[in-house]
């Protein structure tokens, strides 16, 4: 008896598909600084560059074992559009083999990055004129795809190592605030006697991979996790803000040639306002302080024992906000008006862009002409798509320890908290503002009774922000249980 069940677990142990091939990592990145003159993008109005701080990047990571493979790329830019990232996804695809579904492009969100999406807009209706005259469109969707062709050619055996480092210098802070008589406001300092206390947390956790060479002694790079909003640098000069001075950081410690990967955290409702003080921190003392949390944990990182490469995505139906023919008449009065430089209420302004993007969204036709009205926004996918959108979640795990989330938007801390806490893997980094921007921001149910910005500036409905909870946490259970 004891034979024949030392027989049956020797059978189960070698049938069970553990793969026998070494993981292949790769990291390179290429250059997407646009040229003076372009359009910057994060607020709502329009801004020229006239000078670089620091060169924008696209910087992607590849990973091959066997006959599996994935890839995500992470741009400087303040979102990716639905019509970059199908582009982007269709054509690495094409050159490098890697099936379009385990490709993610995800966005910075720097708030000095370029106002692209017109460019790519008449770049990708295929007209001649257009695409000579977009230049800049043709640089960005090359860059992108070149930095995965460029990593997946330059995959070797790698070591990877994963853990987590703790951010000690107050450098995040949750930027809404309950009031006195319940409501929540955003943007408010302490000394606001209407001021009762912060509306969620903040996530210090600082997540981590590093890539190693096969025999452990060279570092390749390093892919960095946090959540705060890259909103710190402002004014007229292309930036990739905060992780600019991570990557100078790391490069100091550990070289000039390692490939420092930043992954925005859900960040929705977190900034660098400090709201017990005037002062803000400023770009580099971020950047430099996270740097040096990393450099600090990467000796506690631990090896991925047994490094199998598994990735799942699903498609999750967003429920959009409701567009009425009223609201988008509204926008077009108030939208021509703020362009002109006249005086438009911020919160309307707000929701008369989001309105000429729920009518391009869900009405066919659209009740306007969209690129009278928007520079950002502008989608060929996503034209009468319907009243919900069917945005992805992707997860890639490395072994038992480790798993990548990436979910769409601007979501808000709590949610990722959440997937972080139901996570069976030790080490879970989850990327915001992957494969898609269109949401605007995702905020958790509760935080939609508050109002605000974040809430205004929301074009799915309550309860979108747990949908892509769930949809995570189904898909790392499946992975841990493979």
């Amino acid at each position: 008896m004891l034979r024949r069940l030392c027989l049956l677990i020797a059978f189960l142990y070698f049938t069970i598909p553990v793969s026998a091939d070494p993981l292949h990592v790769g990291m390179a990145e290429t250059d997407i600084t646009p040229p003076m003159g372009f359009p910057i993008s994060g607020y709502y109005h329009e801004r020229l560059a006239d000078g670089t701080l620091d060169p924008l990047k696209a910087k992607a990571v590849v990973f091959r074992q066997g006959d599996q493979s994935a890839a995500f790329v992470v741009g400087d830019l303040t979102g990716i559009d639905r019509d970059l990232y199908v582009e982007v996804r269709r054509l690495a695809a094409k050159a490098t083999g890697i099936p379009e579904a385990h490709i993610v492009v995800s966005g910075t969100h720097s708030h000095t990055a370029p106002d692209y999406t017109a460019h790519l807009y008449r770049y990708l209706a295929k007209k001649p004129a257009d695409r000579d005259a977009d230049a800049y469109a043709a640089k960005l969707v090359g860059g992108m795809v070149g930095a995965i062709e460029e990593a997946y050619k330059s995959a070797t055996p790698a070591v990877v190592q994963a853990g987590s480092g703790q951010q000690e210098l107050p450098v995040a802070f949750n930027r809404r605030f309950v009031m006195t008589d319940g409501s929540v406001k955003t943007w408010q300092k302490l000394d606001n006697p209407k001021v009762v206390k912060a509306a969620g947390p903040i996530d210090p956790e600082i997540g981590l991979l590093r890539i190693l060479s096969e025999d452990g002694n060279k570092t390749v790079g390093v892919v960095s996790n946090f959540a705060l909003h890259l909103d710190t640098t402002g004014g007229t000069r292309w930036s990739g803000d905060y992780p600019y001075y991570i990557e100078q950081t790391l490069k100091k410690a550990i070289g000039e040639d390692i490939v420092s990967v930043f992954g925005a955290g859900t960040c929705g409702d977190i900034n660098h306002s400090d709201p017990s003080r005037a002062e803000r921190n400023k770009t580099d003392v971020i950047g430099n302080s996270l740097g040096d949390a990393i450099v600090k944990a990467l000796p506690e990182l631990k090896p991925i024992p047994s490094p199998t490469l598994r990735v799942h995505s699903t498609t999750v139906q967003l429920p959009l906000q409701e567009v009425t023919e009223h609201d988008v008449k509204r926008a077009q009065k108030l939208i021509p008006i703020a362009k002109a430089g006249g005086k438009v209420e911020f919160f309307d302004l707000v929701s008369a862009y989001n309105a000429i993007m729920l009518d391009q969204m869900q009405n066919t036709p659209s009740l306007v002409t969209p690129s009278d009205y928007l520079s950002w926004g502008l989608t060929h996918e996503w034209t009468g798509v319907g009243s919900t959108l069917p945005v992805e979640v992707t997860t890639m795990a490395i072994g038992d320890d480790a798993a990548i989330v990436f979910l769409p938007g601007e979501v808000f801390v709590d949610l990722g908290l959440a997937i972080k806490r139901a996570s069976p893997y030790r080490t879970t980094l989850i990327i915001e503002l992957s494969n898609c921007v269109e949401t605007a921001y995702i905020p958790t149910r509760a935080a939609y009774a508050g109002g605000s910005y974040e809430v205004t500036n929301s074009c799915v409905q309550p309860g979108s922000g747990e949908m892509l909870v769930e949809a995570a946490l189904s898909l790392l259970r499946k992975s841990a249980a493979e």
